[in-house]
């Protein structure tokens, strides 16, 4: 936690931002722990036959990645209570050692008399968002 961390909460205030790069290897280490061998996140000629711009990295892996933003914030995985979000845009990964650049933000959009508070992610990539309505909510510490 650097900067704004959960004891000093107020609405409007912003988690510390993050930046992830995702990569072909990242890819493949996902699709061994999530059993999800789908080959439009291996494959450019089988991603390309689908109409998608390449290979793309697995939406549950772009939503987990946001997710961290919440919980390195926290400092405790186990009070992050609740966390959706919507899948609205892929993310291209290059087959190459940079891979793509996912960019993370975070606002406190509530704080909760019951010690919980509402917290909205913003997960871009190449400067569009690529999860929509993206929020988490987290036990604040006493």
């Amino acid at each position: 936690m650097s900067g704004t961390g959960p004891a000093e909460v107020a609405a409007g205030s912003a988690l510390p931002p993050m930046s992830v790069r995702v990569t072909r290897a990242d890819l493949v280490r996902y699709a061994g722990a999530a059993l999800d061998f789908n080959p439009i996140h291996w494959n450019e000629k089988t991603a390309d036959e689908v109409g998608l711009p390449g290979v793309i990295a697995h939406g549950m892996l772009t939503m987990a990645i946001a997710g961290r933003l919440v919980t390195d914030w926290l400092g405790d995985p186990g009070a992050l209570l609740e966390y959706g979000a919507r899948f609205i845009r892929p993310v291209v990964v290059p087959n190459d050692e940079t891979g793509a650049l996912v960019e993370l933000s975070g606002k406190i959009r509530e704080v909760r008399e019951d010690g919980t508070a509402r917290v909205d992610v913003t997960a871009t990539f190449e400067g569009k968002a690529v999860l929509g309505k993206a929020v988490a909510i987290v036990r604040l510490p006493a």
